[in-house]
């Protein structure tokens, strides 16, 4: 099994239904990857179209069970005054990035758009995303590789 670096970067998004009655949506992304789960800046005041231009980084494994292999982006409208609405999700299936990375030593996905879609399974917009694997190499000085003790020098 091959342990790396999975790197997401969130470019921004177009098109999101504005659910607020007032002002504009408060748009933010919930990005979810086995059992791993990052959460974007809020967008303030940027509505259907904001711009996030941030990274986040996630473990990642090759090969793994197949279902294990989606990165899900849930798009959210933070409120102030009562629960945060969901606008719509993408997926986004990792298996040949992860697979490209293991053989190559390195993979990437160059931002591109991804459709959302909303919870009545329609069309909501779409968001950009780039993403890299860099498999690392496995060391026995790695905390993991005892279940977090290290051993001593003793």
């Amino acid at each position: 099994m091959t342990i790396g670096i999975m790197e997401v970067t969130l470019v921004g998004a177009r098109g999101l239904k504005d659910t607020d009655f007032f002002g504009k949506i408060d748009p933010y992304v919930l990005i979810q990857y086995k059992g791993q789960e990052r959460k974007s800046s809020i967008a303030r005041g940027q509505g259907s179209s904001p711009v996030w231009n941030e990274k986040f980084s996630f473990r990642a494994e090759y090969p793994g069970a197949v279902d294990q292999y989606k990165l899900i982006l849930k798009i959210m409208d933070h409120d102030t005054f009562s629960s945060d609405e969901y606008l719509g999700q993408s997926t986004i299936y990792l298996k040949e990035l992860l697979e490209l990375g293991v053989e190559n030593g390195k993979a990437e996905i160059h931002p591109r758009k991804y459709s959302i879609v909303a919870g009545d399974q329609t069309y909501s917009g779409e968001i950009q995303v780039g993403i890299t694997f860099t498999p690392k190499a496995a060391t026995f000085n790695d905390e993991e590789d005892y279940g977090g003790w290290k051993e001593s020098a003793y």
